[in-house]
């Protein structure tokens, strides 16, 4: 399947799961499926629900930063890429 790539890994929580993620490109919504690429990640998930400031949010856009709940670990510098259907 195509991708885009639509962010980074800025920081990863480990003990919530969480990966905070920086939009570079393009726009994330919940429902999407995200591909997580780095040099030992390797992953996707669908994005069940994500927060920007500590409010759920259902779109994201260019120069957010999001935290998403992520199914593996993840890196900081991990590139993000969009699965397109």
């Amino acid at each position: 399947m195509p991708e885009l790539e639509i962010g980074i890994v800025t920081h990863y929580f480990g003990h919530i799961n969480v990966a905070a993620i920086q939009i570079t490109g393009g726009e994330l919504a919940v429902g999407d499926t995200i591909h997580v690429k780095g040099h030992t990640a390797d992953f996707t998930c669908t994005v069940d629900s994500m927060q920007l400031e500590h409010s759920t949010v259902a779109k994201a856009k260019k120069g957010d930063s999001v935290g998403l709940k992520v199914p593996d670990k993840a890196h900081e510098h991990d590139k993000v890429y969009k699965v397109i259907p």
